[in-house]
């Protein structure tokens, strides 16, 4: 019987001694460890590598805990986060978990207690995109427009202003959903792709540009344009719904 990847945990701690002993506690509860002692080392990490949840010190070297997650989520990446910090005091929790933390763990804490806070992190995790259907859209969505027309994810279509309903793909509705979520603004290829595609996608695959296609052809064949939907030669697009001046 095929045994399940062990969970990656990055630890990123400055104290080197307490790093160590997380990391040897993660072994023996079956979980592999990468530790990073700067928030730099955890941006470079995170942005070549998947792993399943951060600790993430609050006080690092060159960039507090909460500024490093803040960056990690204006760059799409939504790893699991647990908040560790010698401060307990309720405003550091409450900014913590605002900011989108899963959990917060004061210092000193045991090890046992550490242990079963990841897994239940974990576990959550492997629920939280059961409504997916690309790595930015889900069927829970709710409907919105998207050039003239009104795109529905909960059913996969989009209706035309003619009557007509047509039904889209995963893949084009994760592309409506990125787009719709992000105007006004030049979007590269890769930010477009690992948005809908996922981390690990392949950005030099042509694949983007056929799915793009089909998107024009579909709305072509109802009499709407996609003016506003634009390629930005050499970069990417980009999604221009500002008012005429």
């Amino acid at each position: 019987m095929e045994q399940s990847p062990k969970p990656l945990i990055v630890i990123a701690e400055d104290d080197k001694d307490l790093a160590t002993l997380i990391a040897t506690q993660l072994d023996i509860a079956g979980m592999q460890s990468q530790t990073c002692h700067q928030a730099s080392h955890v941006e470079r990490f995170l942005k070549n590598n998947f792993a399943n949840l951060l600790l993430l010190d609050v006080h690092l070297p060159d960039e507090s805990g909460f500024t490093l997650m803040d960056d990690l989520r204006k760059g799409g990446n939504t790893t699991p986060v647990i908040f560790l910090t010698g401060e307990n005091t309720e405003v550091q929790k409450v900014k913590a978990l605002e900011m989108g933390g899963d959990d917060y763990i004061t210092k000193p804490f045991g090890f046992p207690e550490l242990i079963a806070r990841i897994k239940a992190v974990l576990r959550r995790a492997e629920t939280a995109h059961d409504s997916n259907v690309t790595e930015n859209a889900t069927v829970s969505n709710k409907p919105f427009d998207f050039c003239g027309a009104e795109v529905n994810p909960q059913r996969l279509e989009v209706t035309f202003p003619d009557g007509e309903v047509e039904s889209v793909g995963r893949k084009e509705l994760g592309i409506f959903v990125y787009l719709a979520e992000h105007p006004n603004s030049v979007l590269t290829r890769k930010n477009l792709i690992h948005s809908v595609w996922g981390i690990h996608a392949d950005v030099r695959s042509r694949s983007i540009d056929q799915y793009i296609v089909k998107i024009r052809d579909l709305y072509k064949r109802h009499g709407l344009s996609l003016d506003a939907f634009r390629t930005v030669h050499g970069v990417g697009y980009i999604y221009d719904v500002k008012e005429p001046e």
